[in-house]
């Protein structure tokens, strides 16, 4: 029997570190309903995958910039990034956020019901690739957020484009994954598949889009963004 991988490892640096926590503090200033988040998570077990509050916010005010109504999310986790979006939401509008574990999405409900957004987030529990076959028919949705299970990457891609419409911005998180693309032997279970969305969302028509590199307490990352055409 062949044995498990090794799990892929990020490495961060200490000035990294330090100039995120420094911008958060400065700029985008966490909150008690934030830092909630991060301990439910931490005392459920889950892995520290969040995203870091200087992105959070960008996905906040991305939502504010495109005017979005309806918001599409695969992989809520504990609410942290769901808690930013639904921050900017109007007050008639819905964000959509699939959970792939029941006991991780009842901590979100808690946390998004306890930061005063909960009637605003439809927390949808299952495999995205069978909950998303569910959402058709419905509005379509101005803005997805895919940090979700990277194999599944270009599948997610697929569906943001049958759930939205031209317009709809598209953000594919962990897309630089300490530079594995460019040598998926590195890390075979994730690498082909961010590597094969990238590919996908460069030579897809259906697609206007680009990467922005990042780095903090995550290591070396980034993540793409596009619009439909």
């Amino acid at each position: 029997m062949a044995p498990e991988p090794t799990p892929f490892q990020h490495r961060s640096q200490p000035d990294w570190v330090a100039m995120e926590k420094w911008i958060s503090d400065t700029v985008v200033h966490p909150d008690p309903a934030l830092d909630q988040a991060i301990s439910t998570a931490q005392a459920a077990g889950m892995p520290p995958i969040e995203v870091a509050p200087n992105s959070g916010k960008f996905l906040q005010l991305l939502v504010s910039i495109r005017g979005a109504r309806r918001v599409l999310e695969i992989g809520t986790l504990a609410g942290f990034s769901t808690l930013f979006m639904a921050r900017a939401l109007p007050r008639d509008g819905q964000l959509v956020s699939i959970e792939y574990k029941a006991e991780h999405a009842a901590v979100a409900r808690k946390n998004l019901d306890d930061a005063g957004v909960g009637e605003r987030v439809d927390i949808r529990v299952g495999a995205a690739l069978d909950v998303l076959p569910t959402l058709e028919g419905e509005e379509p949705f101005d803005l997805v957020f895919i940090d979700a299970d990277k194999q599944n990457n270009s599948n997610y891609l697929e569906w943001a484009v049958r759930l939205g419409r031209p317009g709809t911005v598209i953000v594919l998180d962990n897309t630089v994954w300490e530079g594995a693309p460019m040598e998926p032997e590195r890390d075979p279970v994730n690498a082909p598949g961010i590597r094969d969305s990238l590919q996908l969302l460069g030579s897809d028509p259906r697609f206007d889009a680009t990467v922005i590199q990042t780095v903090g307490s995550k290591g070396w990352d980034g993540f793409a963004l596009a619009v439909i055409r």
